[in-house]
């Protein structure tokens, strides 16, 4: 407020610039990638003008397409925040989908198991099973860790083949369904399935819970002591030592909390999507994850929306396949495009802001 005439002040340029650094970016790596991605596609023989449009559009005209968008969302922000919860203490979780499928096979074992119970008791029981396991298997990483610096990115890599293994022991030793043509267990009792929202086919209501899981997690590491500790330990770990803050601890803490979103991902799928444990559930949820986690930069409120543009292109990469002929890979490359140009931007902005001072 003026202290002259009383009118508003203009905001300051420093914090619209501060925006336009963040958002600039992204929007230039979007449109470059899907530039050169329309380009390949056009190189190939396609028509690159409806398989860029099928992808774009196709979440958004049905209601069908919107909600299969949404359950792809929930595994992909999982898998991120498995990956991103650990990297922001300086560690690197490469394990989601061995603890996604791991959280899977104890939800299944619960839900098999104890079929009769009556759904209060069946489904948190369910879900708090695929956490607990998946904090357990990226726990033998962070003890593996902690106690005889072994690198996180082995061990978690590792435990991912591992988990593979396990999977196929359940779905073809244990509860096996003979019938299902493919290695599947049986289903889980119906007090296990997650409730639908609206009319069929219904959107699962794992979708709310991730939806307050990401406001919680936002929250608890923007404004908690133990967030702004983690943050700072990947920030400055020296100066963390230095300040007395416990790193090593914190790191494997890190691990834990990300193998327990990896968990929840394999759980909610059984509970939600599938009704059961499958081989192949896991898809391509490590990579995505992966790729959503460096995208955010270390942002749990941008890492959700930039999942939900992760699963609105995945979704219409099927589209794109049916209705253009153009190989659903296709859709990777145009996302690691985006990844890559977000990381020269990167440099491109430390080099201009260097210059101007």
């Amino acid at each position: 407020m003026s202290a002259t005439t009383g009118v508003p002040a203009p905001p300051r340029a420093g914090v619209v610039s501060k925006v336009a650094w963040v958002v600039v970016p992204y929007v230039l790596s979007v449109v470059v990638a899907f530039l050169i991605g329309g380009l390949l596609i056009q190189l190939m023989g396609y028509d690159a003008v409806e398989a860029l449009r099928a992808v774009l559009t196709s979440s958004f005209e049905s209601r069908l397409g919107m909600i299969e968008t949404l359950h792809k969302w929930v595994p992909i922000v999982l898998c991120a925040y498995a990956f991103a919860i650990p990297l922001a203490t300086g560690k690197f979780n490469i394990g989601a989908e061995g603890q996604m499928l791991v959280g899977a096979t104890a939800g299944v074992a619960i839900g098999i198991t104890f079929s009769d119970l009556p759904t209060v008791v069946l489904l948190p029981a369910t879900l708090i099973a695929g956490v607990l396991a998946g904090a357990v298997w990226a726990g033998i990483a962070a003890v593996l860790l902690v106690r005889f610096k072994v690198n996180e990115i082995l061990s978690t890599v590792l435990l991912n083949f591992v988990s593979f293994k396990l999977i196929d022991w359940v779905a073809t030793k244990v509860w096996p369904d003979a019938g299902a043509g493919h290695p599947a267990t049986t289903p889980v009792g119906e007090g296990a399935r997650l409730p639908l929202i609206g009319e069929a086919p219904g959107l699962h209501s794992g979708v709310i819970l991730v939806l307050a899981l990401a406001l919680f997690i936002a929250v608890g590491m923007k404004f908690t002591p133990t967030g702004f500790e983690m943050r700072a330990v990947g920030d400055n770990l020296r100066a963390s030592m230095v300040n007395g803050v416990r790193t090593t601890k914190l790191a494997g803490a890190g691990l834990l909390l990300g193998g327990a979103a990896g968990g929840l991902a394999g759980a909610i799928d059984v509970a939600g999507v599938h009704g059961r444990m499958l081989e192949g559930m896991q898809s391509n949820f490590l990579l995505l994850g992966i790729i959503v986690g460096l995208m955010a930069r270390g942002s749990m409120i941008a890492l959700p929306v930039i999942a939900f543009g992760i699963a609105v292109l995945e979704f219409g990469a099927g589209t794109m396949q049916l209705m253009a002929q153009v190989p659903v890979e296709m859709m990777l490359v145009i996302e690691a495009l985006i990844l890559l140009l977000l990381l020269l931007s990167d440099v491109v902005r430390d080099r201009l802001r260097r210059a101007a001072a």
